[in-house]
C-alpha cells in the first residue's frame, strides 16, 4: 500500500487526526518557543511570585516569579526531544535485534530472546532510575538510558514479522539463487518489517516523555534545562499554594502522551490490511 493509500486510511481515523493535530501544535510551539513565549523560562522578573493566571501571565508565575507559560513552551523542546530521540534509538536497536533473531533463528534467536526477556522482567522505569542514579543526571544520559531499555517490545514485534517473512516465497527464491543473507535482510525483510517498528516507535515516544518526566520529578533530570518534568519537580513544595504551577506542565504532558498514542493507534489501523478490509466492507 502506497503512502497515498495509508494517508487516506489514516484520515478516516478521526481520533488519529486529532492526535496528529495535538502533536503538531506541541512540536511547532517548541520549535518557535523563542517567538511564542513572552519571557525566558528562567526570567525571575516575569511577574510577582505566586501570581495566578492573568493577561500578562496566562499560566501564572511560580515562587520566583518565573512565567509558567514560557516554561511550558520552552520545556516542550526538551521533553519532546528526549521522547522522540529515545524512541528513535530504541526502535533502531529493537529492529536490529528482532531482524537478526527472526531471520537466523536457532541459537541466535534463543540468545537474543533470552536477553530480551531479561530486560522485560524489570519495568523500564525502574531500570532507567537505577541507570541514571549510577551514571548521573543529564539530558544525554536520560535519552541513552531510555533508548537502551525500551527496545524489547519492538524487538519482539519485528522478530515475529521477520519469522513470517522468512517463510515467504520471495525470500525462499532469493536464497535459492544464492543471494547473501545481508542483502536479503536489507532488500526483502527490513522494508516489510519496518511498518511494525514504526508503529511501535510512535507509541514509545509518549512512554519516553513520561519516563523523562518521572526521572526529572525525582530530581534525576538535568537542572540546567527546563522540561515539563523539571517544572513538576519544582512545583512539589508550592503545589497547594499555587496549583497552576503543576496543572499546566501536567496538562502539557498529558496532551503529548494522548497525541502520540492516538496517532500511533491510527497509524496501526491504517497500515493493517485486515482492518482496512473490514472498513471497506
Amino acid at each position: 500500500m502506497g503512502a497515498t493509500g495509508v494517508w487516506s486510511a489514516f484520515k478516516r481515523h478521526k481520533a488519529g487526526v486529532a492526535g496528529i493535530i495535538i502533536v503538531l501544535i506541541l512540536v511547532l510551539s517548541a520549535i518557535f518557543a523563542d517567538w511564542i513565549a513572552p519571557y525566558r523560562p528562567t526570567d525571575t522578573t516575569a511577574g510577582l511570585p505566586f501570581s495566578p493566571p492573568s493577561r500578562s501571565n496566562p499560566f501564572g508565575t511560580d515562587n520566583l516569579g518565573r512565567d509558567i507559560f514560557s516554561g511550558v513552551v520552552h520545556g516542550g523542546r526538551v521533553s519532546l526531544m528526549v521522547g522522540i530521540t529515545a524512541a528513535l534509538g530504541s526502535t533502531l536497536i529493537g529492529t536490529l535485534i528482532g531482524v537478526l533473531a527472526g531471520y537466523f533463528r536457532g541459537t541466535v534467536d534463543n540468545v537474543l530472546m533470552r536477553i530480551t526477556e531479561v530486560f522485560q522482567v524489570v519495568p523500564t522505569y525502574v531500570l532507567a532510575l537505577v541507570m541514571i542514579a549510577l551514571v548521573g543526571p543529564g539530558i544525554t544520559n536520560v535519552m541513552i538510558a531510555i533508548a537502551l531499555l525500551s527496545w524489547p517490545s519492538t524487538a519482539r514485534l519485528v522478530r515475529a514479522e521477520t519469522l513470517r517473512l522468512r517463510q515467504q516465497e520471495f525470500v525462499e527464491a532469493a536464497l535459492a539463487v544464492g543471494t547473501k543473507d545481508p542483502v536479503i535482510i536489507w532488500r526483502h525483510i527490513l522494508p516489510n518489517a519496518i511498518p511494525a517498528a514504526v508503529i511501535n516507535g510512535s507509541l514509545q515516544v509518549a512512554t519516553a516523555i513520561l519516563i523523562e518526566a518521572g526521572l526529572s520529578f525525582l530530581g534525576l533530570g538535568d537542572p540546567n534545562f527546563v522540561s515539563w518534568g523539571i517544572m513538576l519537580q519544582r512545583s512539589q513544595a508550592i503545589m497547594l499554594m499555587a496549583p497552576w504551577t503543576a496543572i499546566f506542565p501536567g496538562a502539557a504532558l498529558s496532551l503529548a502522551a494522548l497525541g502520540f498514542n492516538l496517532a500511533g493507534d491510527a497509524l496501526n489501523d491504517a497500515l493493517d490490511p485486515r482492518l482496512r478490509t473490514i472498513r471497506q466492507n
